[in-house]
């Protein structure tokens, strides 16, 4: 068996970012879990701007390969991208976020929504009598991703769905991402309880400890370092870990069954979601 098959790797640039980091920790696990079996991977990173994704673009389109694994970050540039890309008639396979409806096309992560709809029961089970709600969005300029909006409107399908739970009310706050100087008291005047529906809960969670703001749940995403702290400090209540690593291990896993072994495989791969409290984070131990 000395056949060579050559995965793409298309990712957004991990240097700083823990989130992509363990995407790319399970994505070599993988790599070297299945070398023996021929199989290579070539990577091509884009920085977080649309220029530097189209750049990488035309580098995918012109490489060969057998398969590709995707990080579809610009839904508008990802969903042009694949329209090109399937004149290929190679598998792809869509990590963090799915934005084909081309059944062909496979995807391993979570349901957004359905992340979202987590998010409002968690809040609505910790909320007793008060019920304001702030949404604080705290985006790049590339928070058009599906996920983002997905679980905002899971959030909200949850309340939707459970008229009983009256009384609440919601608010949105959108600043970018440069931090915690846009914050201010004003913002959270009245606020029982804040949705961050991505990573970066921390922002939020630092400026509440360091103005002194007590009794405000907030919910987030990730098991990020910041967010890691302020959980353990109790000023972060819950995060939903999207398990990133695990996500790069099954994307990689799914080619290799499919190419290698031939098998058929399913396309859809939801990643179960898993609430991370002060009480059950065990740090990952240290190799």
């Amino acid at each position: 068996m000395n056949k060579k098959f050559h995965f793409a790797v298309f990712l957004p640039q991990y240097e700083n970012l823990e989130y992509w980091k363990s995407q790319i920790i399970g994505i070599e696990k993988a790599a070297i879990e299945f070398s023996k079996f021929g199989i290579v991977l070539d990577y091509f990173f884009y920085d977080f701007n649309v220029v530097s994704f189209k750049e990488a673009v035309k580098k995918v389109l012109e490489f060969d390969c057998d398969g590709l694994l995707f990080a579809p970050i610009f839904y508008q540039e990802s969903v042009r991208f694949l329209a090109e890309y399937e004149k290929k008639d190679i598998p792809v396979v869509m990590i963090d976020s799915n934005i084909s409806n081309n059944d062909e096309h496979a995807y391993v992560g979570q349901d957004a929504f359905q992340s979202g709809y987590l998010a409002g029961r968690l809040i609505s089970f910790a909320v007793k009598n008060e019920r304001q709600i702030l949404i604080f969005k705290i985006t790049r300029e590339i928070e058009s991703t599906s996920v983002y909006l997905q679980r905002i409107d899971g959030f909200y399908s949850f309340f939707k769905d459970h008229e009983e739970l009256t009384n609440f009310k919601f608010s949105e706050i959108t600043i970018k991402d440069s931090g915690i100087d846009q914050l201010n008291l004003e913002m959270f005047a009245g606020i029982n309880s804040v949705f961050v529906p991505n990573s970066r809960a921390y922002i939020v969670a630092r400026f509440l400890e360091q103005n002194n703001i007590k009794g405000v749940r907030i919910i987030g995403y990730d098991l990020l370092k910041e967010n890691i702290e302020y959980l353990n400090k109790g000023v972060i209540d819950f995060l939903i870990n999207q398990r990133p690593e695990e996500q790069g291990y099954m994307g990689i896993n799914h080619l290799y069954k499919k190419l290698v072994l031939q098998e058929t495989v399913v396309n859809t791969h939801y990643i179960p979601l898993e609430i991370i409290l002060k009480e059950n984070y065990f740090p990952a131990r240290k190799g």
